[in-house]
């Protein structure tokens, strides 16, 4: 951990951290992190900045028309079914949390378009409380390294609960998301340049692709 603690501070800030750097608010984080899913940082940045300019809470979000909204997060993954989720929220919120963000990620996956992956970014990130948050990134390279073996992301959450240190459950997915896109890469990973070569076990490796890792992917 110390070792990708050093390489995760030299390398890009992943998108919900960044958002987290300048602002301490859950909606930010959360609009955030339902905005990145399957999208590129860059691509998720210049939409929350163009997003956060026109809406600041839950009743901005409320008000601002849902083609508005398409226009302001376009092109992110998905950005017409993000629009609906997004224009759910509030009302989801309301309802639910009496108009105020739950803090725990049994409350969260009620809401319009948050998984266990985007509930535990948010409580760790938004909340400073202990989550693991497990993305593809967390996924594969966990099971690339022999760390553990595991076949879908609630089973490698459940599994990095019991052995990982608490300590270490918020930075974990920021770790791996910079390792993941800079060194440890699904296709050809620059295992030359690893600092942590020595002790991965790269489970079914051939050619420069995890096999293992890309069938569990996408099973």
């Amino acid at each position: 951990m110390r070792i990708l603690k050093r390489e995760y501070e030299t390398k890009r800030t992943p998108i919900v951290d960044l958002i987290q750097a300048q602002t301490d608010d859950p909606f930010h984080v959360l609009v955030a992190t339902i905005l990145s899913a399957r999208t590129l940082d860059q691509t998720t940045a210049a939409a929350c900045r163009k997003l956060f300019r026109m809406v600041r809470n839950l009743e901005g979000l409320q008000r601002i028309p849902r083609l508005r909204l398409e226009r302001l997060i376009y092109p992110v993954g998905f950005y017409h079914t993000k629009a609906k989720l997004l224009k759910r929220l509030p009302d989801a919120v309301a309802k639910h949390f009496s108009g105020v963000i739950p803090d725990t990620v049994e409350e969260l996956i009620k809401l319009p378009g948050v998984g266990r992956k985007t509930a535990n970014l948010v409580v760790a990130v938004a909340f400073n409380k202990p989550a693991i948050c497990v993305d593809i990134h967390v996924h594969r390279i966990s099971n690339r390294w022999g760390l553990i073996r595991t076949r879908t992301p609630l089973e490698t959450e459940m599994v990095l609960r019991r052995r990982l240190p608490v300590k270490y459950w918020q930075v974990f997915n920021s770790y791996l998301v910079s390792f993941g896109q800079s060194v440890c890469r699904p296709v050809r990973p620059h295992c030359g340049t690893c600092p942590i070569y020595a002790q991965c076990k790269r489970v079914g490796v051939k050619n420069g692709i995890d096999i293992h890792s890309d069938k569990i992917q996408h099973e």
